[in-house]
């Protein structure tokens, strides 16, 4: 679902919600990098959009275009902030190279020190 013409890193994601509600997203690139949506915030978007507010579990991978991923793809700063804003507080962070190598973190574990709404009351 990735459209990825200028990089050719394509990235796919998929969320479960605390309802059991899945929603996937793929990174949408730009002309103008800084208007480019990562794969992980086009399925929180699309899940919040729907109404859900509580994500589970994120499971994300990701390679160049028409090879098979050589290294796990991460979430960037921007897209951690954003679980940071929509995850539960067990939310489970899958990164991926395939179905049989994939690694699991807890959000606090990618983001030890998020800034969340608690922090502006």
């Amino acid at each position: 679902m990735a459209y990825a013409p200028y990089s050719r890193y394509q990235v796919g994601a998929a969320l479960l919600t605390e309802d059991g509600s899945c929603y996937q997203g793929g990174n949408i690139e730009n002309a103008s990098y800084g208007a480019t949506n990562c794969a992980e915030r086009t399925a929180v978007f699309k899940a919040v959009s729907d109404g859900r507010r509580r994500i589970k579990a994120l499971a994300v991978t990701g390679g160049l275009e028409g090879t098979e991923p050589s290294d796990y793809a991460y979430p960037c700063g921007i897209c951690r902030q954003v679980l940071q804003e929509f995850g539960a507080e067990d939310m489970t962070l899958i990164v991926a190279k395939s179905v049989t190598d994939y690694r699991e973190f807890s959000l606090k574990e990618l983001l030890p020190f998020g800034f969340g709404g608690e922090s502006i009351k």
